[in-house]
């Protein structure tokens, strides 16, 4: 069963299943992402980044590169689980991609049944972590983060980075809402956010797709998840 739960320190969740589990939920993953016939559409190939992120960590997970364990909760024989843990930031961005782009095809019950359960174990996880900064960030799941966003990954990578950057515990997990701010449209976050990218993109004299935060200063490594 795939299953979701908050991180020690709050930083994120690690998403667990067994191999069928996540090679199910890669599969549906996949769907969405990578097609030729829509990435010459506005925000596809900036979206495609950011899934393509998202379904990496699901892929190396499954294939065993990540977190593993051993459980024989539920039958007499220990049972593999594989797991890979993911930033709020980043899952809740990747969730909003992948549900734009299934509005571009013809999906199956499946398909939203493996959406919802996401979506479920997400919002379990926020609560189980911290109900009071929970309250003011499940409405997120569902929506929130501008869908439409054609630079989406940008706006990922810098507000993960920000929030990175608070350190984690509960006192960060409640500022995260206040940075999300700055993916939700028509704010003054997401126009003034919007407005550094193309003015960045002028400097360097290229492409905002072509950009990427430069994070050298920061050591991912050390971060208590």
């Amino acid at each position: 069963m795939l299953y979701i739960i908050p991180t020690k320190n709050g930083i994120g969740v690690e998403i667990w299943g067994t191999y069928d589990d996540l090679e199910n939920l890669y599969a549906f993953i996949y769907q969405f992402w990578n097609k030729e016939d829509k990435l010459r559409q506005k925000g596809f190939e900036n979206r495609d980044s950011l899934i393509s992120s998202f379904s990496y960590e699901i892929r190396k997970a499954k294939d065993g590169h990540r977190l593993k364990r051993k459980s024989s909760h539920y039958s007499f024989e220990e049972v593999s689980y594989f797991g890979t843990k993911i930033s709020w930031v980043h899952i809740l961005f990747s969730l909003t991609a992948i549900k734009y782009n299934m509005s571009y095809y013809t999906t199956s019950k499946l398909d939203i049944s493996n959406l919802m359960n996401i979506e479920f174990w997400l919002e379990n996880a926020m609560e189980s972590y911290d109900k009071t900064g929970a309250q003011h960030l499940v409405g997120f799941i569902e929506g929130g983060l501008h869908s439409g966003n054609e630079y989406m990954y940008h706006y990922m990578r810098w507000i993960n980075y920000d929030f990175f950057q608070l350190g984690g515990g509960k006192k960060s997990f409640r500022k995260l809402p206040e940075l999300l701010k700055r993916g939700v449209y028509f704010t003054d976050e997401y126009k003034d956010f919007e407005y550094f990218l193309k003015s960045e993109s002028e400097k360097s004299n290229c492409l905002i797709s072509e950009m990427e935060l430069n994070d050298d200063d920061f050591d991912y490594d050390k971060i208590k998840w």
